[in-house]
């Protein structure tokens, strides 16, 4: 390999990681977005090798002989499962770099939420290492989301960010670079899944899969109620006679199985309010909250919050990579990246 080829590769081998409880996404310097994929490890329980990884293993979540089980090592946002996440880290590391992230150790930029401990985060800077990084920045992901929404994070202004993952919902309140408040909460949208499952199960006596849920969440979940109203057929298994069953429910019914979720979004949020600098929150009037993370994609969420605050609220063009958007954007300013990693 020239010397010419050799530096082109590594100033382009640099990535930035959301490490996100439902998915994980991979952004490459002067390549974009690269790979996006569930946070999801299908592992032999006999020989302790890994079966799948990624849409793979997700295609066999709740499908898997007893001897065969898939594993979510993120939880709540945190690694639940050291080993597990380093094996997943490391295959979409090398999935990234064309299986070359050995030769050329690339410097990795990984998002992570607000209020994680100093041993959750020494969890997750290890696991880069361990998958051959040669430096690893931790910036918490609210940050990266103002980064990649193009907010001015560097003027004395403040900007509310709200960015609603798989497990946890982070809000912030950015001005000069630095995050002034911060709240989370382990209440995001795995819990709206689960309150799905939950409502049906109570309801009709029908037992459906996490992928069922989501999907359900996905395509007639709401905060708010709709201009026009949505059903969907749902099948599962009959917890009175333990035969399939099939139920249509509409939009109503999963919006009052999500209001206790939404509801804490909705408190998180006032406190954030309620705790910010008098002079930031004028800002904030002008400016209002920015939505981003998968549960912003909750139909009528923003109009929502909009009714609850009194504050103009706004989503993100794309809400599930604005966070691996910006912490991409920070490779390529050092000085800005330095600035807000943590220690």
């Amino acid at each position: 390999m020239g010397l010419v080829t050799w530096v082109k590769d590594r100033l382009f081998c640099d990535l930035a990681i959301d490490l996100g409880t439902a998915n994980t996404l991979v952004f490459m310097r002067g390549r974009g977005i690269i790979l996006q994929e569930p946070s999801i490890v299908v592992v032999n329980k006999a020989t302790g090798k890994v079966e799948a990884v990624g849409h793979r293993a997700k295609e066999m979540l709740g499908k898997t002989p007893a001897s065969v089980v898939a594993i979510r090592p993120m939880r709540d946002g945190v690694i639940a499962d050291f080993e597990i996440a380093e094996k997943m880290l490391d295959y979409f590391i090398k999935k990234a770099t064309n299986n070359r992230g050995f030769l050329l150790r690339p410097r990795i930029v990984i998002g992570i939420p607000t209020g994680v401990t100093q041993v959750e985060r020494r969890a997750v800077k290890d696991v880069a290492l361990r998958a051959k990084a040669t430096e690893v920045y931790l910036v918490e992901q609210p940050m990266s989301a103002a980064v990649g929404a193009d907010l001015p994070i560097s003027e004395p202004t403040g900007n509310m960010v709200v960015d609603i993952g798989g497990g946890t919902t982070d809000i912030a309140v950015i001005s000069l670079d630095g995050i002034v408040f911060d709240h989370s909460i382990r209440i995001a949208g795995n819990e709206m899944d689960e309150s799905i499952i939950q409502y049906l199960k109570k309801k009709y006596n029908l037992l459906i899969g996490e992928r069922s849920a989501e999907m359900v969440k996905m395509q007639i979940g709401s905060a708010f109620p709709l201009d026009e109203p949505l059903t969907m057929e749902i099948k599962g298994r009959d917890l009175r006679d333990g035969i399939p069953k099939t139920i249509v429910v509409d939009d109503q019914e999963i919006r009052e199985a999500l209001e206790d979720v939404i509801t804490a979004i909705i408190n998180a949020i006032r406190i954030a309010l309620e705790k910010t600098p008098p002079e930031l929150s004028a800002d904030i009037i002008d400016r209002g909250i920015i939505l981003t993370g998968g549960g912003a994609l909750l139909k009528n969420l923003d109009r929502r919050i909009r009714e609850e605050t009194q504050l103009p609220v706004f989503i993100t063009d794309d809400p599930l990579t604005t966070v691996v958007v910006g912490a991409g954007k920070m490779l390529d300013d050092l000085s800005l990246l330095r600035k807000v990693s943590l220690i």
